[in-house]
């Protein structure tokens, strides 16, 4: 296998843009039709997972080791998708035709050779993977709403209860589908684990989206969801030892904060914690009861909230990070950050130039809504660090 062959063809091939993957799932659906209910109907977002995914797997062809993992997360977190074995034939027919298509008259049998062996090793590796996961995980759980509260026009709080337990660490996301929508978004559970596993998550409708807008506006007590497997280590406390704590919130990216309260007062540390909760108004505090009851029971934790829009100062906004750096030096902590992607953003970009270091400072990647591990994991190799929030 020729692996600069390989990367000079797909370089080639991505130049022609979203004609790639538009020709690639035209020819998957014309040749196998029986695999378009395994896609959203909304294939905008998928189109650009598949470039991202085959231009990391294309970057990383001769990095084994590094790929390897890539492409077992890959097989895994398809398995949610009811990807089965006898689908990659089809997929790697789809993906030689729009490899010929591109290159054309460079497309030769050593090419063509290449790609197929590449292809092979490729899916091998994701279908050993997703076997491997079975073991372990079912592809999904059902999950049932027992509670849905409506906290703004936009923003739900859910309560589930899987059909099983559900485990997962304070700082993780777990994907969420309605049985009716072949898409998924991930969202970090509000609460640390309880013992009789029920979930709490804090969704905000985003425009356009067909997930958030259900779980927000068309759903009911009694209906059912799908819950996938939890993802991600970015935001929990695994990497802060036993040290203090600044966290700062905004929007729903209270909801992991909040189950990271919630561990520290269950594992009784000792941990200073201070609290900072931002909103551009004071309408769009969604769970101050919440927030008043963790600050009244636990001594160690202090809760300051940030008002970005001040009506007197029209054009001006205060984050978090900036009512936070007036108020104290926090640099012997670890800090802990999830909200907008603006918010995200700025944060760390601020904290940064204040003199917090990289290893002190707690968030999700930058880049778009969470897809699932392999997909966060190709977002964070090629995005810029300061192009992502969460929630």
């Amino acid at each position: 296998m020729d692996v600069a062959r390989l990367k000079q063809s797909w370089s080639l091939v991505a130049a022609h843009g979203d004609q790639v993957p538009l020709y690639f799932y035209s020819a998957l659906f014309l040749n196998h039709p029986e695999t378009r209910q395994m896609f959203p109907t909304n294939m905008a977002g998928q189109r650009d997972r598949l470039v991202t995914a085959l231009a990391h797997i294309v970057t990383n062809v001769d990095q084994v080791d590094r790929l390897v993992g890539f492409l077992q997360d890959l097989g895994a977190d398809h398995r949610k998708f009811a990807v089965r074995p006898e689908h990659y034939p089809a997929v790697g027919e789809a993906l030689l035709a729009t490899l010929q298509h591109f290159l054309g008259e460079q497309w030769t049998d050593e090419l063509a050779q290449d790609w197929a062996g590449a292809y092979g090793l490729v899916s091998q590796v994701m279908i050993d993977a997703a076997q491997a996961a079975e073991a372990v995980a079912p592809p999904w759980w059902v999950a049932e709403v027992v509670a849905h509260e409506r906290r703004a026009f936009d923003v739900a709080v859910l309560t589930l209860r899987p059909q099983y337990l559900l485990p997962f660490m304070p700082g993780q996301s777990i994907g969420v589908s309605h049985p009716a929508v072949r898409s998924w978004r991930y969202y970090s559970p509000a609460n640390a684990p309880r013992q009789d596993g029920t979930l709490e998550l804090h969704v905000r409708a985003a425009p356009g989206g067909v997930v958030s807008s259900r779980l927000v506006y068309g759903l009911a007590v009694g209906d059912q969801l799908h819950l996938a497997s939890p993802v991600g280590d970015q935001l929990t406390l695994r990497s802060a030892g036993a040290s203090d704590l600044l966290l700062l919130a905004g929007g729903t990216g209270w909801a992991p904060v909040k189950s990271i309260v919630e561990q520290v007062a269950a594992e009784g540390s000792g941990r200073r914690v201070d609290l900072y909760v931002g909103a551009r108004s004071r309408l769009e505090f969604y769970d101050t009861d919440a927030i008043e009851k963790l600050a009244a029971s636990f001594p160690w934790l202090t809760v300051t909230y940030v008002v970005g829009a001040d009506p007197q100062r029209p054009g001006e906004f205060v984050h978090a990070a900036d009512r936070a750096l007036a108020d104290g030096d926090w640099r012997s902590r670890h800090v802990y950050v999830c909200g907008s992607d603006e918010m995200v953003g700025h944060s760390v970009q601020t904290l940064s130039r204040a003199g917090y270091h990289a290893g002190q400072l707690h968030h999700e990647g930058l880049g778009m809504h969470w897809y699932g591990p392999a997909w966060r994991t190709a977002l964070d190799a090629s995005a810029p660090d300061n192009s992502r929030g969460a929630r």
